[in-house]
């Protein structure tokens, strides 16, 4: 089935709908209504909602290449996210405390040349009375594309910064299909997803190909 951005971005806004605006037992319909406006502000800034991140994404990017991370952990950086959903340029967590320890690891992350990672506190409820919002953004400083995707002029030094290193270590080639779901992020098409359109996404693939058929990862794994 071919993949449809509009589609996928209206059933994830429906699923972090229903996880994070509070049920109507946990708060009255005013501040339900808040809840929603402020999810859907969120949206129009940061981008529609996804499941994960591809590997180059500067809010993921802080790991070892040999051990891909897809989505914001300890193992990237962050510390005492809970209750988390993402979007194409930032995500929420919801920790059962103040968040200090959210901000103050966003805070110690490394800069990033294409990218500002930032995070604070919101003046909503999400998820439970009893947590603490947070929005981490990431704020980039060199223009996307009119529909909002990543550029191949960002995408694709992104990811030669990530993998050519990997050459000096690796025994085989990884193809385009096993390297789909780091590259794209989920949800994805064959060669696009909410972070790069199809031109992108076809333009990522074709530069893939021709660095594993020059045999620098090695044989190309079957």
């Amino acid at each position: 089935m071919a993949f449809r951005a509009d589609e996928a971005a209206r059933i994830g806004y429906e699923e972090v709908e229903a996880y994070l605006v509070p049920r109507p037992r946990d708060a009255d319909e005013s501040v339900r209504a808040r809840s929603k406006e402020a999810l859907m502000d969120i949206v129009d800034e940061l981008g529609p909602v996804v499941d994960t991140y591809p590997t180059w994404h500067p809010l993921v990017c802080n790991h070892d290449p040999r051990h891909p991370v897809i989505a914001p952990s300890d193992r990237c950086g962050y510390k005492g996210l809970d209750h988390t959903r993402f979007f194409a340029n930032g995500f929420i967590t919801c920790p059962y405390h103040d968040g200090q320890k959210v901000i103050d690891s966003v805070n110690a992350l490394p800069l990033h040349h294409v990218a500002n990672i930032t995070a604070e506190r919101l003046d909503v409820e999400f998820y439970n009375p009893s947590t603490t919002p947070i929005l981490v953004k990431c704020e980039w400083n060199r223009p996307l594309e009119m529909d909002g995707t990543i550029p191949l002029a960002i995408a694709m030094p992104l990811i030669l910064e990530q993998e050519l290193p990997c050459w000096r270590s690796s025994e085989v080639a990884e193809t385009w299909e096993s390297m789909r779901d780091l590259f794209l992020g989920r949800p994805h098409g064959a060669r696009s997803s909410l972070f790069v359109n199809q031109e992108t996404g076809q333009a990522i693939k074709k530069i893939w190909n021709s660095l594993i058929y020059t045999g620098m990862f090695g044989p190309i794994k079957v």
